[in-house]
């Protein structure tokens, strides 16, 4: 009789263990909920604030609260804790390792030209984007975090922080509007010169899929937010022979500096002043969008092009450009130069 073969068991995941962790500088002050949040990745809140309640948490051996501020040199114990479903997926299926171009970087932060298409995170039906990306790509790297956000159809300049401290003072500009956040953008028709400043609303809805929609909504609606944009004329394009009967007045190239970061902003509203984004599948005209396609612009010309921020160490100002790709320098008219 021929010996019995054992059948293969399925790999399993380690056991989790409990673990120690060290507070550096750049976190001393930090509350400690806010601490363990940040630095376990993939675990609930409702499972870290349990593990602090029960007394799990110490902190130099000692019981800690919530509230508590962690010190550089603190060390906390942390029990075995099981990752969400999510996260244990993404664990076992990480996102492919990749790089983008950068346009600036030192020990604080990078700025990289995300190109269109690309989503800036995970989530909403995308399982990786660029951080996550990146952080496969710099597997070294201590930290990376980014510190604003982009359309996925939007191309150009994203700030991403490597430091703790950097993360905070950026996105402390950002929230205080001392960045100046300039986009190009290309319109249907002619841009009224005068029209340089749109004051308006806007208010966040959802459609029957779930799928979020933004738009131009009155002064006195209480869940409208206050939006500012500023748009300059750059140029006026002249379109393909193909699309002079439909887009006579030819189409308007615009230099577009949002003082407030709403969620699809410049989309919303320059649609709503009667000048939409060529390609914009959402806010756009659809059949001009089928026209541009087949004459070669197969995207949303929407390009974060320039930014201006104070440097979040030196405090030192810092002009970023990230010039139009390729497939979108064809219908600039050659316009505008990195200095105008």
């Amino acid at each position: 009789m021929s010996p019995r073969i054992p059948l293969s068991q399925p790999p399993t995941s380690p056991a989790p263990a409990v673990r120690h962790l060290t507070v550096d500088e750049e976190s001393a002050g930090q509350r400690l909920d806010n601490f363990l949040i940040r630095e376990l990745k993939g675990v609930p809140k409702t499972h870290i604030y349990r593990i602090i309640r029960s007394g799990e948490v110490r902190r130099n051996k000692g019981r800690v609260s919530a509230d508590d501020r962690v010190q550089s040199g603190d060390v906390l114990r942390i029990p075995p804790m099981r990752l969400s479903q999510q996260a244990e997926e993404k664990q076992l299926n990480p996102a492919p390792a990749r790089q983008f171009p950068v346009v600036f970087e030192d020990e604080a932060f990078l700025a990289i030209d995300k190109p269109a298409g690309v989503a800036v995170h995970g989530g909403s039906g995308v399982s990786f984007g660029v951080i996550e990306q990146m952080r496969q790509a710099r597997p070294d790297a201590k930290l990376l975090e980014l510190v604003h956000r982009l359309d996925r159809e939007t191309s150009g300049l994203l700030l991403i922080a490597k430091k703790k401290s950097a993360l905070k003072a950026l996105q402390d500009q950002f929230r205080e509007r001392e960045t100046g956040k300039t986009y190009l953008a290309l319109v249907k028709g002619v841009w009224p010169a005068r029209l340089k400043v749109l004051d308006q609303p806007l208010h966040k809805y959802l459609l029957a899929d779930g799928e979020r929609r933004v738009k131009v909504t009155t002064k006195d609606d209480p869940n409208g937010m206050h939006s500012v944009t500023l748009v300059k004329v750059a140029a006026l394009i002249a379109v393909p022979a193909a699309l002079a009967t439909q887009l006579p007045e030819g189409l308007s190239l615009l230099e577009v500096t949002i003082k407030t970061g709403r969620t699809h902003q410049i989309r919303v509203h320059l649609s709503h002043a009667g000048h939409p984004i060529a390609g914009d599948d959402k806010y756009g005209d659809f059949e001009l969008n089928r026209q541009l396609a087949r004459a070669g612009l197969k995207r949303m010309f929407l390009h974060a092009w320039r930014l201006r921020l104070s440097h979040p160490v030196t405090g030192s100002t810092l002009e970023l450009h990230a010039e139009l790709p390729d497939e979108l320098r064809p219908w600039s008219g050659g316009r505008p130069e990195k200095g105008d």
